[in-house]
């Protein structure tokens, strides 16, 4: 990397390091059951909101209790439920047609993260409605109040319960871009465990160790906080304890998981995440591979590449999770969490690679993945674009090695 661009990111990243404390970040209001939704939006004086979510949540009937609990209060509602796996700017414009035409005045996101994405990208819109998505995408351009937001996430994972981001794919040219303010926040998170009781084993897998991105990323950059930290290692040592439980089907395990993700949620809204998720995104983009399983693959590959600059770090979180011993040397610590991370991911039959990656597409995956992590995430390690491609050569050669 050019020493002038280098020192640009570092002084960037620097910059929000110092500004982080005065920043209005504000965490929601945690609710427990979706019961208490009802009268959240009665005390607002809301009366119609837009329900966000997805096809097959909606097919399994994975919103009924939800879709109850409004009507048993007579709250008038319309629906949204055609949210894709990576949510494009189609979903958002289809979206807002159906808020404007039927009046709405709030919006409860109910799924992962693709529901809460494109209710937080229809708010914007709302909010600016003579500004394009395209037009949001980077740091602080919506500066306007969304309509109020209620998140129910209905996976262990993703955390945009907590987050001022948004990830939207352009319908057009599949360029995966992030729209982040703190106006998209949501104002409410419900973490009720009952909605998970039907979850896929592969999901919980998948969006377990997108938590475990989160909070790993968000605790070895350099822009964290003591509140971070410690929400960080929480979420990592609740998901190294509870994950495999959780795919199994235990329900308390899955109650812990979405805890997890809520705290990792919070850590990395603040102290941002990666190259993990640039290159993640990237190829969710370019493929539509699930946000949670490509960071599931990438995570060790990048953490073994980062090497020594992370082993501090990743020593501590060995320590603080039990997979280490207190008295371990740092390296040894270190590379504990590393065995430990690829066992639990061997445990859940996460590959090392991804088959759908062409060769003549490297270069653009790379240069999508340096666009956004350069300057903004303040990573331990500073990649260019033929560092970032050698990732992405790596790990598709590890899928046809298998």
């Amino acid at each position: 990397m050019n020493i002038f661009f280098r020192a640009y990111c570092r002084i960037f990243q620097g910059v929000f390091k110092i500004a982080l404390p005065l920043l209005p970040y504000k965490d929601p209001q945690i609710k427990r059951s979706i019961t208490d939704i009802p009268s959240a939006l009665k005390d607002k004086g809301l009366s119609h909101p837009l329900v966000v979510t997805d096809a097959s949540l909606f097919s399994c009937g994975a919103v009924d209790p939800l879709l109850s609990a409004l009507d048993e209060s007579g709250v008038k509602y319309s629906i949204y439920k055609d949210v894709v796996a990576n949510p494009t700017t189609a979903n958002v414009a289809a979206a807002l047609e159906i808020y404007k035409a039927d009046g709405c005045d709030c919006i409860i996101a109910f799924g992962g993260g693709s529901p809460m994405d494109t209710a937080k990208a229809v708010g914007a819109r709302v909010a600016r409605p003579k500004k394009s998505l395209g037009k949001m995408k980077g740091i602080l351009k919506v500066r306007k109040k969304i309509p109020f937001l209620i998140a129910v996430p209905t996976t262990c994972g993703t955390g945009s319960e907590t987050t001022l981001a948004a990830v939207i794919v352009d319908a057009e040219t599949r360029h995966k871009y992030a729209i982040n303010d703190f106006p998209l926040i949501p104002k409410v998170a419900v973490l009720d465990p009952s909605v998970l009781k039907g979850l896929p084993d592969r999901l919980v897998a998948y969006t377990g160790l997108d938590a475990l991105t989160h909070a790993v990323e968000a605790f070895i950059g350099r822009s964290t906080t003591r509140s971070t930290r410690k929400d960080a290692l929480g979420a990592m040592k609740l998901v190294f304890e509870n994950l495999v439980a959780a795919v199994d089907g235990d329900m308390d395990a899955r109650a812990k998981m979405l805890d997890a993700a809520h705290l990792a949620g919070r850590a990395f809204s603040k102290s941002y995440v990666g190259y993990v998720h640039a290159l993640a995104h990237a190829l969710g983009g370019k493929y539509d591979v699930p946000h949670g399983f490509a960071n599931a693959v990438l995570l060790p590959v990048v953490l073994g590449a980062y090497g020594k600059k992370v082993y501090k770090k990743l020593a501590k979180a060995a320590k603080f999770c039990g997979l280490a011993d207190k008295d371990a040397e740092k390296s040894t610590a270190a590379k504990a969490f590393l065995v430990k991370l690829i066992e639990l991911e061997t445990k859940l039959d996460i590959p090392h690679g991804f088959d759908c990656i062409r060769r003549e597409d490297i270069k653009e995956l790379a240069a999508h993945a340096a666009k956004e992590a350069n300057p903004l995430y303040p990573v331990p390690v500073l990649w260019d674009e033929k560092k970032l491609a050698a990732i992405y050569e790596k790990v598709m050669l590890g899928a046809k090695a298998q």
